[in-house]
């Protein structure tokens, strides 16, 4: 399965490579409940299980071992970006790391787990993904807002957005796009749960193009956005130090 071995391989490393700041005082600003947002991403954020999927519940643990508890609530991708950018959640799980997104979100250290971005094709074509820049004149799928990797962007190909990764498979089985860049533990639980009758048709191609770690970040329009980070970084440091992330990743290892 993707990206067990990368996700395990990260427990390896030293509990928080970056000193982790001085806690202020609680105040009013970081006690009580966070107001959380996240898209459906699964198997890592996703309404169908019971702890929301692995990323959900690792951000959950680190809160909670400082003391904060979340209430979550899902949306598509590109309205969550939206509502983030207005400064209407206080956080939201289940993103990747760019420039742009830093000038409204805070970061904190990953969460463990890294998607493995490449290439779904239909297995009667043969593409061959190693050079991107022979790809030019293929129609490729991408999800409308995420942040796909560097590699990809600075290639400028030839794009075709979709709402969700879903879509994009569906799109692809369909033959209406020659390829989907997608996470390829994203593809698996798709074709596996939704969308059975493109599986047997449907391939991965190596070699990837990234892996992208996956984070929960914090709302900088919101004033104690410094502090949720740092208290996140606390509860994550805990959290590996003891072992749980290591249980957590191991428990949702078969998902990944």
């Amino acid at each position: 399965m993707p990206n067990r071995r990368h996700a395990l391989a990260l427990l390896a490393a030293p509990a928080v490579a970056q000193a982790i700041p001085t806690m202020a005082p609680a105040n009013t600003d970081t006690e009580g409940v966070l107001r959380v947002v996240a898209t459906e991403f699964p198997p890592y954020t996703t309404q169908e299980s019971s702890d929301g999927g692995p990323a959900i519940a690792i951000a959950r643990a680190a809160l909670a071992r400082t003391g904060q508890t979340m209430e979550m609530d899902f949306r598509p991708w590109s309205r969550l970006i939206a509502e983030l950018q207005r400064g209407l959640w206080d956080g939201v799980i289940g993103v990747w790391r760019n420039p742009e997104r830093e000038s409204y979100l805070s970061f904190p250290q990953a969460l463990g787990i890294a998607n493995r971005i490449g290439f779904m094709a239909r297995g009667d074509r043969r593409i061959d993904v190693r050079d991107l820049s022979r790809l030019k004149g293929l129609r490729i799928g991408i999800v409308r807002g995420y942040a796909n990797p560097p590699a990809f962007e600075q290639a400028n190909l030839q794009c075709d957005e979709a709402l969700d990764d879903l879509g994009n498979l569906r799109k692809l089985h369909a033959g209406r796009i020659d390829l989907a860049l997608v996470d390829k533990g994203v593809a698996a639980y798709l074709l596996r749960r939704q969308l059975s009758e493109a599986a047997a048709s449907l391939t991965w191609l190596e070699p990837s193009v990234a892996d992208m770690p996956l984070y929960m970040a914090f709302n900088r329009a919101q004033v104690a956005h410094g502090q949720r980070v740092a208290a996140f970084n606390k509860g994550m440091a805990d959290m590996q130090n003891s072992g749980q992330l290591a249980r957590l990743l191991m428990r949702n290892a078969e998902l990944m």
